[in-house]
């Protein structure tokens, strides 16, 4: 074990700002697993945050193997798994899955363990580091948005496409941080604004079609309209679409300057999504202001951290690669956080590293691997050495 730790590559900071907050999901994984136990009957709470504890486990191992791995290595695997997300995204969509008795179309189940995997955040990384190869490829080139079509627009449209019938937030979220990337990368502003302009155009024809005819919308387009009518409106909602929104004030509320106390929440009873995307109304039930606002702060110092160590890199595939897959961590818990303040409809996006989940904590634990595997300067390639010629994925990343 001790070998391990001194293997420890990276930015120390955000190795313990991660096993921070891991450690600290258990206690709001636990006190709300209840809900599971006493309302829903499934397993014990001791069985719900033994699961989690394996799968954060499982987790902490994919950010010590990613993390070994030279940065430039990445982009060779970019270019091998881009078509493998196209194809699971794609076969999510045909196959009809149930999780708990309820249909959960964005998910797919992973052969022989039969554990749910959400392909949409595997995508949603892989097309982050595919995008920052591309931009720093072009990064002292003239590129029209004619030439940027094919290796940069298609795979975009293709995986926020493939998302989007399933899960619209995520799909929003994705195509969001997509053209976060490509300003902070260089791409021509003037197809920015163009693109930007008629995602806004598009945007408002389809709230039009949501609103006026949603039948000729996926089958999840009455959750998306019940969610957008919920927020804007609250007090015309109905008592089945408010429910959880109301809980959720209702905990936030009760929690005070200093919270309950841990475990001493009673919303979690009867918040259905206590342990995924409502555990932060929990955690301020319990730990209060002082708690939510820690949480907060952790978030923050991640960004910082972030931030600090894309100034640092050598390349400028480096930067945007970090600043492409971590972000969204941080911009994902942001969106968990306001939902349950109710600054922002509610989305399902869990939050990152504390949220009871399955392979969404692992996707998060790659993204934070890579970032990692950045900030150690000795496996950052700068741009113009010498590759090995006997390693096909060097060969490929280095000439990409």
């Amino acid at each position: 074990m001790l070998a391990l730790f001194k293997n420890l590559k990276g930015d120390k900071a955000i190795w313990g700002i991660v096993a921070l907050l891991a450690l600290f999901s258990f206690l709001p994984v636990y006190s709300a697993s209840t809900n599971l136990v006493y309302v829903k009957d499934t397993g014990t709470t001791i069985g719900h945050l033994v699961k989690h504890g394996v799968l954060l486990f499982l987790g902490f191992m994919i950010i010590y193997a990613v993390h070994r791995i030279p940065t430039h290595y990445f982009k060779g695997l970019s270019l091998i798994a881009m078509p493998i997300v196209l194809i699971l995204l794609g076969y999510t969509l045909t196959v009809e899955t149930n999780i708990g008795g309820v249909s959960a179309n964005r998910w797919i189940k992973i052969p022989f363990v039969g554990i749910p995997f959400q392909t949409s955040t595997l995508a949603s990384v892989v097309l982050m580091i595919w995008i920052a190869r591309y931009l720093s490829k072009i990064r002292d080139a003239k590129i029209t948005f004619k030439e940027s079509i094919l290796p940069l627009w298609l795979p975009v449209g293709l995986v926020v496409g493939l998302i989007l019938p399933a899960n619209f937030s995520t799909a929003a979220i994705v195509g969001i941080l997509v053209l976060v990337l490509c300003f902070l990368g260089g791409y021509p502003l003037k197809y920015l604004f163009a693109i930007t302009g008629t995602g806004l155009v598009l945007a408002g024809m389809f709230l039009f079609v949501l609103f006026k005819t949603p039948e000729v919308l996926p089958d999840r387009a009455g959750t998306w309209k019940s969610r957008i009518e919920t927020f804007i409106h609250p007090e015309n909602a109905s008592a089945d679409a408010s429910r959880q929104v109301n809980y959720a004030k209702m905990a936030v509320a009760e929690g005070g300057l200093f919270g309950k106390g841990a475990g001493k929440s009673v919303m979690k009873n009867i918040l259905s999504q206590s342990t995924s995307d409502f555990i932060f109304a929990i955690i301020i039930e319990e730990y209060g202001l002082v708690g939510g606002l820690g949480l907060l702060f952790f978030y923050l110092l991640l960004l910082f951290r972030i931030v600090v160590v894309a100034n640092s890199t050598k390349t400028v595939f480096a930067k945007l690669l970090v600043i492409g897959v971590g972000l969204p961590i941080v911009f994902q818990a942001f969106i968990n956080m306001a939902v349950v303040v109710q600054l922002f409809p509610t989305t399902g996006q869990p939050l990152p590293l504390i949220s009871m989940g399955g392979t969404a904590i692992w996707m998060t634990c790659l993204a934070i691997g890579i970032v990692l595997s950045a900030s150690d300067k000795k496996q950052e390639e700068p741009d113009g050495l010498n590759i090995d010629e006997n390693n096909p994925l060097e060969v490929l990343s280095g000439q990409l």
